[in-house]
């Protein structure tokens, strides 16, 4: 799952990157200043966000603001300083998704994060499970028919990705920048190598993965 952590304190913002990364096996994306948020979220696609409210060049709260304006219904967790009643209600109410005040533990906040993308997920879009297909999103496997599915760490990945936007096309550059951004050994062609690696080991098991000319690939039932 791609995340887009909006934090202007440097320290703060790289630690808990690479604990997500290492603990949920979230990939996080890191913005330090509103304005480049706000760009990003405009033509990339991220499950969830979060967000900062005292950020330079443009607040947490406008950026909030403009997200919704457009109807952009991507999950937002406001991460602050700012732990009163009054703006923690006031905020929710501006459309944030929730609210974990600073100094927090991490493991709550993925647990946050998690329910806030399985609830959006499965309230518009219901993408964990493709036919006989289901992703467990808290033990962070696969089940094929009920039985764990074993991947290797890339394969699980990918599939992970395509699962998320099951029904829907993603090119392998999207695949890309989702799941191995930071992993300057993985290209467009080892993109197809292991889709084709995952088409062998789905088999003819009641899901498949489709090429769609000029879209790209497609989690689909079979």
């Amino acid at each position: 799952m791609r995340i887009l952590l909006v934090e202007d304190e440097p320290e703060l913002a790289r630690w808990l990157s690479g604990t997500l990364a290492r603990h949920a096996g979230f990939v996080v994306e890191w913005a330090d200043d509103g304005v480049v948020a706000e760009k990003r979220l405009q033509v990339e696609d991220f499950d969830a966000v979060v967000l900062d409210l005292g950020l330079p060049g443009l607040d947490g709260r406008t950026l909030l603001a403009r997200l919704r304006a457009r109807d952009d219904r991507t999950p937002v967790l406001i991460l602050t300083a700012r732990d009163s009643l009054t703006e923690r209600v006031t905020t929710l109410h501006e459309g944030a998704d929730d609210f974990l005040p600073k100094p927090f533990n991490v493991t709550e906040l993925e647990a946050r994060l998690a329910a806030l993308i399985r609830r959006s997920r499965g309230r518009e879009h219901p993408r964990l499970a493709c036919g006989p297909l289901v992703f467990d999103l808290a033990a962070q496997k696969f089940l094929l028919d009920n039985q764990p599915l074993a991947l290797s760490p890339r394969e699980h990945s990918v599939l992970r990705a395509l699962i998320q936007r099951s029904g829907e096309p993603m090119t392998k550059q999207q695949i890309l920048d989702r799941v191995f951004d930071d992993d300057r050994d993985v290209g467009l062609d080892a993109i197809e190598v292991i889709v084709h690696r995952l088409r062998k080991r789905l088999g003819d098991t009641g899901v498949h993965i489709v090429t769609l000319r000029g879209l790209g690939y497609s989690l689909e039932p079979a």
